[in-house]
């Protein structure tokens, strides 16, 4: 059984580092521009992958990187199927990570926190 589970990971970051390649290089979509696959998680009987993306443009930007993918989504496929010899290639679902969104937005909270309680200990030692 684990050896199974260690082999879906493996195909995982090929599809991973594939889906990267490709979109970088073949796709011509101007929507899909700056995008980061920073994830990829395969079903055990690799009929289906979510790819879990990230991209540095704004929530309406991040839509239409959205449809550009799904449009892609087919020759994406295709591609993939050419590169890597699996017997099932799975389906690819698109899903926006917001895992690095949410980071930057907690680390700003934790900054502010720490500029705001640095404050009243300047003005306590100037007393």
């Amino acid at each position: 059984m684990p050896k199974d589970y260690s082999r879906t990971l493996r195909v995982a970051d090929q599809i991973q580092r594939e889906l990267a390649d490709l979109i970088q290089h073949e796709i011509k979509d101007p929507r899909v521009g700056q995008v980061t696959i920073t994830a990829v998680d395969v079903t055990r009987d690799y009929s289906h992958a979510k790819v879990f993306y990230t991209t540095l443009g704004s929530k309406e930007e991040n839509f239409l990187v959205e449809k550009g993918l799904e449009h892609a989504k087919g020759f994406l496929r295709s591609n993939l199927s050419h590169r890597m010899k699996l017997r099932i290639i799975p389906q690819l679902h698109f899903i926006y990570d917001e895992s690095v969104e949410r980071g930057v937005r907690l680390s700003k909270l934790i900054d502010e926190a720490i500029a705001q309680e640095k404050i009243p200990h300047q003005t306590d030692s100037n007393s």
